[in-house]
C-alpha cells in the first residue's frame, strides 16, 4: 500500500443535482477526488479498496436521504457497504473513521459542506 497523502476520495450520485452542485462548488482541492455513480448504491467495496491502494486517506460517499433514492434501497446499500469497510480498516489497521456517509437533500449543500470539513479534518489529523 502507498503512504498516505491525505486524499479524499467523494463518490456521489449522479442522479441527485445536489450533489453534482456541491461537486461543483466545494471540489476544487488537489486533495479531492470526485467520482460519480449512477447511484451511491452503485459503491462497491473494491472501489472503496482500491481507492484507499492508490493513496487514499478517506472516502466520503454522498447519498440521497433515506426514503427519497429513485432506485428504492441505494442509499441503503451505500450505508451498509460503507460500514463494512469501516470494519475492514480496523480489522487491518488503520483504524476506523476513515469513511462517511453524507445525506443531501432539498438544498443542503452548506450543511454537507461542513460535514465534508469535519471530516476531512478528522481524517488528516486521525
Amino acid at each position: 500500500m502507498k503512504n498516505i497523502t491525505g486524499k479524499i476520495y467523494i463518490f456521489y450520485c449522479a442522479s441527485n443535482l445536489d450533489a453534482v452542485e456541491l461537486v461543483r462548488s466545494y471540489v476544487r482541492d488537489a486533495d479531492l477526488k470526485a467520482i460519480a455513480l449512477p447511484c451511491s448504491g452503485k459503491i462497491d467495496i473494491r472501489y472503496m479498496t482500491k481507492a484507499f491502494e492508490t493513496g487514499a486517506n478517506g472516502i466520503a460517499v454522498l447519498t440521497c436521504l433515506e426514503g427519497e433514492c429513485r432506485y428504492l434501497e441505494g442509499n441503503l446499500r451505500a450505508r451498509k457497504r460503507m460500514e463494512s469497510v469501516d470494519a475492514l480498516l480496523d480489522e487491518i489497521g488503520l483504524g476506523k473513521g476513515r469513511v462517511a456517509v453524507i445525506q443531501l437533500g432539498n438544498g443542503k449543500i452548506q450543511q454537507a459542506i461542513s460535514e465534508l470539513d469535519i471530516f476531512r479534518a478528522g481524517v488528516k489529523t486521525g
